[in-house]
């Protein structure tokens, strides 16, 4: 299923998706790598992501682990990750590990 986008005036789209029902995940970033214990929904292309501390994140199938080695994602930033599409394979499942020395929480909202 294709994700639309609302359009402007001029026919533009608009990068807004709204949230799917049932598709929030909170995660808690320790010291151990953890993921979403739920899959991602098969339609599910985008979702978007905020931390409350610094943390490596990793996309993948339900064997993914996020490491060190990583990419960091920031503390309080909401941002949207594209987890498949009509070119690309779907991504299940999202690891997170922290950078600091303190547990945080991951929450991951799946959108349509």
């Amino acid at each position: 299923m294709a994700t639309l986008l609302p359009r402007d005036s001029d026919n533009t789209p608009i990068p807004a998706v709204r949230l799917k029902s049932g598709g929030a995940h909170a995660l808690t970033a320790g010291a151990t790598s953890s993921r979403n214990a739920t899959a991602f929904d098969d339609d599910t292309r985008i979702v978007s992501v905020c931390a409350t501390a610094p943390v490596y994140i990793a996309f993948g199938d339900a064997s993914v682990v996020a490491t060190t080695a990583d990419h960091y994602f920031p503390a309080n930033l909401y941002y949207d990750f594209c987890i498949g599409g009509d070119r690309v394979a779907h991504y299940t499942h999202m690891a997170v590990l922290r950078v600091g020395s303190e547990d945080c929480a991951v929450y991951v909202s799946e959108k349509e």
